[in-house]
């Protein structure tokens, strides 16, 4: 599951933009994001790595992801730190999807919160957006994307190789395209731009270097080199299902 977990249900549907998971033509992010969490399986990959999706604290108690992260109501653990490694504190929660969640381009509801047993202290929570704020955005409008996922991709003649090491890391991206739900954003290299490959779903992807966490990211293209799709956090869909879980701007 967690090679594949950048949203499988669109990848039918987006045969150019297709996958995406980890920050690529990116940098360790270190302090920058203390924010940005992974969420951490019970057992270690074959690669030796342990983060399958990444997110957001958007209250003490409340972290943002995308739905296809996880099973509505099961426990979960999610790591604060920036290289994690076995042993390394974990925070536990219940993970919840949106009930509307689906295979649906138009609106697929791929999003979803952990809400903590205890509190998180010492980490600022990040900022959602105000109503529809984003639908009017300049094709110059930048995005720092921060999480988990695969931080290189190699190929090889057994074909392309996924390469994971749990540190958190942080790319910059340009808008391509705006429409409901979706923000299509650039993490092409050959125009200095970075973004997300598998591992990076359900992290956020910030307003220009602000605090406010405009979408999460969903899918891209399968080889992590061109678009990164995330999902918007401004519509009336995404901010129904946060109001349950936060007060919203």
């Amino acid at each position: 599951m967690r090679r594949l977990v950048f949203s499988v249900v669109l990848l039918g549907a987006l045969v150019v933009a297709g996958a995406a998971g980890a920050i690529t033509n990116g940098k360790a992010d270190g302090k920058g994001h203390p924010n940005v969490g992974g969420l951490v399986s019970p057992t270690q990959y074959s690669d030796g790595t342990w983060l399958y999706c990444s997110g957001t604290l958007i209250s003490p108690t409340v972290f943002l992801t995308a739905a296809h992260c996880g099973e509505d109501g099961e426990q979960v653990g999610v790591t604060f730190d920036t290289a994690y490694e076995a042993g390394d504190k974990v925070y536990y929660g219940t993970f919840y999807a949106d009930p509307l969640y689906n295979q649906a381009q138009s609106d697929p509801h791929d999003i979803a919160v952990v809400v903590f047993d205890k509190a998180i202290k010492g980490i600022t929570p990040a900022l959602l957006p105000a109503a529809d704020s984003l639908s009017n955005l300049s094709g110059t409008q930048t995005f720092t994307s921060v999480g988990y996922g695969a931080y290189e991709v190699t190929r090889g003649p057994g074909g392309r190789t996924y390469l994971y090491d749990d540190v958190r890391m942080v790319a910059t991206g340009t808008l391509n395209a705006t429409n409901k739900p979706w923000l299509r954003i650039s993490m092409n290299p050959a125009t200095g731009n970075g973004g997300t490959c598998y591992g990076d779903s359900g992290g956020p992807n910030f307003l220009g270097t602000s605090e406010v966490v405009a979408a999460i990211t969903i899918t891209g293209d399968a080889v992590c080199q061109s678009t990164n799709v995330v999902y918007r956090l401004d519509t009336k869909s995404a901010r129904a299902f946060l109001a349950q879980y936060v007060t919203l701007p």
